[in-house]
């Protein structure tokens, strides 16, 4: 095997494996997923998931998933705020998200993370 070849598969392989585990949107109604919980899923898995993990279960920054965000968090705007402001290690979000990109995170990992 080339290693060009090799390299190819390995970063086939790291890139997969970075994708893989964020939960998927689920279905609505009208057999399509909500756009807004897709737009939350794609940013949570470039922006968050190196740290949160990409289910949620943690990793460097906290455990997300099985409703932990919910639970510190019961107002949605502060987790809102935390995003934007950063904190306790993590980066600030404000200017790097849009109002909308913003809320389509907080969406994501209250309904799909749970």
């Amino acid at each position: 095997m080339s290693r060009l070849s090799h390299c190819l598969i390995v970063v086939t392989a790291l890139l997969a494996g970075c994708s893989a585990g964020s939960p998927e949107v689920p279905l609505g109604p009208d057999g399509n997923p909500d756009p807004e919980l897709t737009v939350g899923r794609d940013l949570w898995s470039k922006r968050c998931a190196s740290c949160h993990g990409g289910d949620g279960g943690g990793g460097s920054g906290p455990k997300l998933s099985a409703g932990k965000v919910a639970a510190k968090f019961p107002d949605p705007a502060e987790q809102k705020q935390l995003i934007l402001e950063g904190g306790n290690g993590m980066p600030a979000f404000a200017g790097k998200l849009s109002d909308s990109e913003t809320e389509a995170v907080v969406r994501y990992t209250r309904e799909v993370l749970g």
